[in-house]
């Protein structure tokens, strides 16, 4: 070979190389990946077929993940050849066979005459120096592949083992993206209600449907006696839901003690107790993570596949962050239903007190140690125009309005000093200054925390105004009682006034000092009229005077 044909060469192979390493760069799914080059190098390296085939680890054997050029027939035998040569390729050594009819493997070789393949090239596909697959050139006439070719080939193959795994991570990554909004999605759902049956219903619909399983089940510790309880499923038949106690299985176990469990095979797995009503569901592969809440584990969530599945750590990871996001909103929901059943009790204590309550109807808030309301009565909600939904979650402060001057809302001092605080606030509203009484007390935990405070809101306006309207009637009675003494105190020397002017009258006759007498004489009457009326006085009203003045009217 002279120097003008090795050049020539190089420069092919350099062209091929540069072809095949566009080509896969276009491409970030595993599979788009295979199937382009199992089409196009064919063409490139002048072979007939071209198959790869990628390592199942669980399985521990190497399982078709793309051709061309062969037919379903040849690709669909179960044996893919000799262990001799899956060793050679296994430890990262291509292999290369001039004539497979000297093949020792006896199906490989007598599919190999059926398809016509004459000459077969092996190479492994690794990744940082782990193999993880096979890729097969194929020639219909005889070749006999020169060292350079092979050296070139399985530089080939080693981009193809570089290429399927970064296609693999993008898909990955691709996959935690799809997964960060899935959580996102099931978040917002779950939060969305205080429902507990709602929001376990919600998880085991939608957790299945994002993993492309086919059931899913949650199971709850009770806080008395620390059972596991089935809470939620969805996909499985009541049969199988029936079947018993799944506590002394081993994957609960490990759920319960924080870890999470992927299972693969539950036929021929110790981990899994019921593998008969397991496989009469068409149950292959399970996963099992803990719902945990402030690192407390509270129940755990099983996944269920028909097919046979190795959950990825992406898929595991995405499972956990549900049952993480799940785990705060139980909490949450378990809440509310506790608090709900309490005030259902007091009621059902307190019915005699039922007209009473109806009446005063007083408004109540339940505050959480986080300063938001977890709970609102009809009372509360009417007075202030509110929907339900609007209130719960909402900032504790921004309910209770603090007017320049008052004291600060009592929420605030119970969470502080642990003790039963009451504030009476006077607020302006349309028809009037009205005073409310916001009495709170707080609700402890077992370790002497404030977990809740409950406050009641009783309207004091009705009775401000009575002690007003009192002081007031206090007033007028001594107004009453003083315009009856100096009533009396004037009536002696009126009378006497009067009665002396009335024997001016007569005295003077026709002299002309007569009228002014007799004007003075209708005055003194008038006055003594007045008098009078002041003496009788039980009650008042005002009427203007002067400017900004008012006096009593005793018309």
């Amino acid at each position: 070979m002279n120097s003008s044909d090795g050049q020539g060469r190089d420069r092919r192979y350099l062209l091929v190389f540069q072809q095949v390493t566009k080509m896969i760069s276009l491409a970030h799914n595993p599979r788009q990946v295979m199937a382009s080059i199992v089409e196009n190098l064919p063409e490139l390296l002048g072979i007939d077929a071209c198959t790869i085939r990628l390592l199942d680890p669980d399985a521990d054997q190497f399982v078709l993940g793309a051709a061309a050029g062969v037919s379903d027939t040849y690709l669909s035998r179960r044996d893919v050849d000799s262990a001799e040569t899956m060793d050679m390729v296994s430890a990262g050594r291509p292999v290369a066979m001039e004539n497979v009819a000297t093949s020792p493997h006896d199906s490989f070789r007598e599919a190999a005459r059926r398809e016509g393949i004459v000459s077969v090239l092996t190479l492994p596909i690794s990744y940082q120096g782990r193999v993880t697959g096979i890729m097969r050139l194929l020639t219909r006439r005889r070749r006999v592949f020169a060292g350079d070719e092979i050296d070139f080939a399985h530089a080939l193959a080693e981009q193809v083992g570089i290429a399927i795994a970064n296609a693999a991570m993008f898909r990955q990554l691709e996959h935690q993206v799809n997964y960060l909004r899935e959580v996102q999605t099931i978040s917002k759902m779950v939060n969305s209600t205080l429902d507990l049956d709602a929001v376990l219903q919600t998880i085991v619909e939608l957790l299945p449907r994002s993993l492309r399983a086919h059931g899913c089940t949650i199971r709850l510790l009770t806080p008395q006696s620390n059972k596991l309880v089935l809470a939620a499923s969805f996909g499985l038949s009541r049969e199988y839901l029936e079947r018993g106690e799944v506590v002394d299985e081993e994957n609960t176990i490990r759920a319960l003690q924080g870890e999470p469990v992927a299972i693969a095979d539950v036929a021929s797995d110790e981990r899994v107790l019921y593998h008969e009503h397991m496989g009469r569901e068409g149950i292959k592969s399970l996963l099992a993570v803990p719902i945990k809440v402030n690192n407390e584990v509270i129940g755990i969530i099983r996944v269920l596949a028909r097919e046979r599945r190795l959950f990825s750590p992406a898929e595991i990871s995405f499972a956990a962050a549900v049952a993480e996001v799940g785990g705060a909103a139980i909490k949450n929901a378990g809440t509310y239903r506790q608090i709900t059943l309490l005030f259902n009790q007091i009621e059902e204590h307190e019915q005699f007190l039922g007209n009473i309550l109806d009446c005063i109807r007083p408004q109540l808030l339940v505050i959480d140690n986080r300063g938001h309301v977890v709970m609102a009565n009809k009372a509360f909600l009417e007075a202030n125009g509110q929907r339900e939904a609007d209130v719960l979650g909402m900032a504790y402060n921004q309910l209770c309005r603090v007017e320049e001057g008052e004291r600060g809302c009592p929420v605030a001092e119970v969470l502080a000093t642990g003790e039963m605080a009451v504030v009476v606030q006077s607020q302006r509203e349309e028809d009037g200054r009205h005073w409310y009484e916001r009495s709170a007390t707080p609700m402890l935990g077992a370790d002497g925390e404030v977990e809740y405070v409950i406050e009641v809101i009783r309207d004091l306006t009705a009775q401000r105004r009575l002690e007003e309207e009192q002081a007031e009637r206090s007033k007028l009675e001594g107004v009453i009682e003083l315009a009856g003494t100096v009533a009396h105190e004037i009536n002696s020397p009126l009378f006497a006034a009067l009665g002396t002017a009335q024997l001016l009258e007569s005295d003077l006759g026709d002299d002309e000092q007569v009228e002014d007498i007799r004007t003075i004489v209708r005055n003194l009457k008038a006055i003594s009229e007045l008098t009078a009326k002041m003496a009788s006085m039980t009650g008042y009203r005002g009427k203007e005077y002067v400017g900004e003045t008012r006096i009593v009217d005793l018309g």
